[in-house]
């Protein structure tokens, strides 16, 4: 089992957001979760990145069988954990080239690995940069600056090739994307995919799901999971909304 949540508690400040997820996730599987706003979707993905705003008041979460909540954030990178951000910040005055390098011998470091030469890692941005189509100019840039909403997608799965996570959460990556940097980066994903690997889309719409396709869709509602099934359950999505949701729900 890659990650297995069981009764999920999440707070920021005295209110509570996540009131009980359960989830199970085994390698080789895509998951997508879907709902209306303010249902917990990106407080989830935070929770399980480790971002101290939010405070797990009750649960578990496993990662590798190991107790993910204890982790520091970047423990959870090193262990194999991603998250793509819905809005990916710049870093202005660092490059693209040195904050990659940095991250891969951090990881490389924390299994026991020697660092990767220059040349070595050059050659894998090179063919990194070709999975999602990076330009090589804004690879030589800092850090998402002056970079287009679909050039800071792109960018994050090109982070998610260089670092080659076991888990993939990707938060409202079609967020802001047109149809042709929706496709680059659906088949960025695509192509990364493999049965060692899983991966969590976190989307409203089913228009992503159209490229990356999952076996399996998961709605929340008011913080909890309310309906699981196949990638039917999204087609009936786009089609009724979630008002039916609300009602069964309310």
């Amino acid at each position: 089992m890659l990650l297995e949540i069981k009764d999920l508690h999440a707070s920021i400040g005295d209110k509570e957001i996540l009131k009980g997820i359960n989830l199970t996730i085994k390698p080789g599987e895509v998951h997508a979760i879907m709902g209306p706003n303010g249902a917990g979707k990106s407080t989830l993905s935070s929770v399980l990145a480790g971002n101290p705003a939010f405070t797990v008041t009750k649960g578990e979460a496993l990662f590798n069988g190991k107790d993910l909540l204890k982790m520091s954030p970047e423990e959870r990178s090193w262990e194999g954990m991603f998250l793509g951000f819905q809005y990916p910040v710049e870093i202005p005055g660092v490059s693209m080239v040195n904050f990659m390098r940095a991250a891969v011998n951090e990881h490389r470091k924390y299994k026991g690995e020697e660092p990767m030469s220059a040349s070595d890692f050059l050659k894998l941005m090179r063919e990194k940069r070709a999975v999602v189509e990076l330009d090589n100019k804004l690879a030589n840039r800092s850090v998402n600056e002056g970079f287009s909403g679909g050039e800071k997608k792109r960018n994050e799965i090109f982070q998610m090739a260089m670092l080659e996570p076991k888990l993939s959460i990707l938060d409202e990556t079609d967020s802001g994307l047109d149809i042709d940097a929706l496709r680059v980066v659906s088949e960025g994903v695509n192509k990364l995919k493999s049965q060692d690997n899983a991966t969590i889309v976190i989307t409203h719409y089913q228009r992503l799901l159209d490229y990356i396709r999952p076996e399996f869709i998961h709605v929340l509602y008011k913080g909890r999971i309310v309906k699981s099934g196949g990638p039917e359950l999204a087609l009936e999505l786009e089609e009724r909304g979630y008002d039916w949701i609300r009602e069964e729900n309310d």
